[in-house]
Formats: C-alpha cells, sequence, structure tokens
C-alpha cells in the first residue's frame, strides 16, 4: 500500500508561516504530480496547490502569492510553504498524487491558524 506521509501542520497567529512536508514512495513520487489540499470543518476538501514533475506549479487563488510548493526530487518531498496565514487558511491539509487511475492520500495534517 502506498502511503503519503505529511507533516509540519501546527497552531500559529495570524500573519505568521509553517512549511509543511510530505514524503512519497520514489516509484511513485518521481514521475508524477503531487498536490497538496485542504479541507476545513464542514467544508469540502479544495486544491491548494500543485506541481508537475517537471516543476510546473498551480495555485488556488486564495492563497496566491502567500504559499509556495516545490519538490525535492532526491528526497521524493514535496513542500508547501506557508506565509502570510490568515484563519480562513485553518484546516486539514492533505498531500495527493495520482498513478494511472490510482489516486493517493496522505492522512493528513492539521494547521490552525489564530486570529
Amino acid at each position: 500500500q502506498v502511503q503519503l506521509v505529511e507533516s509540519g501542520g501546527g497552531l500559529v497567529q495570524a500573519g505568521g508561516s509553517l512549511r509543511l512536508s510530505c514524503v512519497a514512495p520514489g516509484r511513485i513520487f518521481s514521475n508524477n504530480a503531487m498536490g497538496w489540499y485542504r479541507q476545513a470543518p464542514g467544508k469540502q476538501r479544495e486544491l491548494v496547490a500543485r506541481i508537475s514533475s517537471n516543476g510546473r506549479t498551480t495555485y488556488a487563488d486564495s492563497v496566491k502569492g502567500r504559499f509556495t510548493i516545490s519538490r525535492d526530487n532526491a528526497k521524493n518531498t514535496v513542500y508547501l510553504q506557508m506565509d502570510s496565514l490568515e484563519p480562513e487558511d485553518t484546516g486539514n491539509y492533505y498531500c495527493n498524487t495520482a498513478s494511472g487511475t490510482t489516486l493517493y492520500w496522505g492522512q493528513g495534517t492539521q494547521v490552525t491558524v489564530s486570529s
């Protein structure tokens, strides 16, 4: 069973920063895009940022200019640097990738931003 393992969540005040990490098995990571999603209480899971296998990035409008997604192919790790955090960024953050028709998700890491 493929496991994506996230880390780096926590409690931070508005305006602060966090960096999330997600480690994936090499056979999955190296050839596939990686994404970060989040889910706030009572809301649907939404895409936050995505990075292709060759480094092309896309972001949700709500995080553009504040969040940066990156990947380290040597470490099979994708990062999400989150700056200028807002209370609206609170939620459980999930790492995601797909291989063929199979989707893979991590267990999630909680981010809480206090006002």
